[in-house]
């Protein structure tokens, strides 16, 4: 587990290579994040100690975060949307004032029709109107913007990771 490779996300040396156990640790979590260590332990075949001791390793890396997953229509946020922004010069700097913007759940840097694509929660239209109109908008190097809102979440999973 401790052998590092090139992350294909970044380009650069610094993923951590994850083993099979680590994995089936993973996949228990994202079952059941508040499964215990000791049933984790069983299915994978090791002591409670060594699971605990996987976990917190791949907490230490980065691989995983242990948190609550809450429906946005039950906490008041009514309204969601995915707007893809075009940028001129350097991606860098807009990014990185999105990921300042609390709304801003997902940036994400694309090659294709967008710059920079970008998920947003909001509490509803007005709340949606104003981070777009006065915070995206207005960055300097948004050259402009275009908004898919969503209608109706079919499906979202955090299963991916050990597939």
């Amino acid at each position: 587990m401790a052998s590092r490779s090139t992350d294909p996300r970044t380009g650069t040396g610094s993923s951590p290579t994850i083993d099979a156990v680590s994995l089936a640790i993973i996949e228990q979590l994202q079952e059941d994040g508040r499964r215990p260590y000791a049933a984790i332990g069983k299915a994978v075949g090791l002591s409670e100690a060594a699971v605990r001791q996987r976990v917190q390793k791949l907490l230490d890396q980065g691989v995983m975060q242990i948190v609550a997953v809450t429906d946005p229509l039950t906490v008041g946020l009514r309204r969601q949307a995915m707007v893809g922004i075009h940028v001129e010069g350097d991606l860098d700097p807009v990014a990185e004032a999105l990921t300042g913007m609390p709304e801003c759940e997902y940036v994400v840097m694309t090659a294709g029709s967008f710059d920079l694509m970008v998920e947003i929660v909001c509490e509803d239209d007005d709340h949606l109107l104003e981070v777009i109109n006065k915070r995206i908008r207005t960055l300097p190097g948004v050259r402009s913007t275009e908004s898919f809102v969503y209608l109706k979440l079919k499906k979202q999973t955090y299963m991916w990771g050990t597939r």
